[in-house]
This record gives structure tokens, C-alpha cells and sequence, in this order.
């Protein structure tokens, strides 16, 4: 399936870009993130198991069980502290 996958913050830097459109096999938010990590580099580091990450599925902050659906807009960001 096809979507587009947003990326920001530290992520942004780390993936070398600010979105993509990608066509996946990954069925949920988590299988996605694993799929990212197995390219390696400083975006698999960005994305890696114990490191941080909120997602956001169609805008909505999600949890990673959340299936994917054809068209659907992923977003990776760092948590976000206020000050």
C-alpha cells in the first residue's frame, strides 16, 4: 500500500528529509517503524527500539498497534517538552 510518511524535529535531520511516499507491506504503525530501522543509518538510529518516537496516524497520536491503511499520513517526531 501506498502512504506518506512525515518526519520532524531531530528525525527530520536524522532521515535527511522531511517526508516520503512509500509503498509497504508494513500492516501497523510498529511494523513500519521496523521496516525504517532496517535501512540503518542515522534515520534507522533516529527510529531504534528504546529511543523515544511519538506517531501520529491521519494527525491523531497513536499508539504503534494501529493498522496502516491505503493513503493514510504517518508522522515520526521526538517527544516535545514546553518550557
Amino acid at each position: 500500500m501506498k502512504i506518506i510518511v512525515k518526519y520532524f524535529a531531530s528525525i527530520r535531520e536524522a532521515m535527511g528529509q522531511g517526508s516520503e511516499t512509500l509503498d509497504t507491506s508494513a500492516v501497523t504503525l510498529a511494523a513500519l517503524r521496523d521496516v525504517l530501522i532496517a535501512r540503518g543509518g542515522p534515520g534507522g538510529d533516529a527510529l531504534a527500539r528504546g529511543r523515544a518516537v511519538r506517531l501520529a496516524l491521519n494527525q491523531v497520536m497513536s499508539d504503534e498497534s494501529v493498522a496502516l491503511v491505503e493513503g493514510c499520513e504517518v508522522a515520526f517526531f521526538p517527544p516535545v517538552t514546553g518550557g
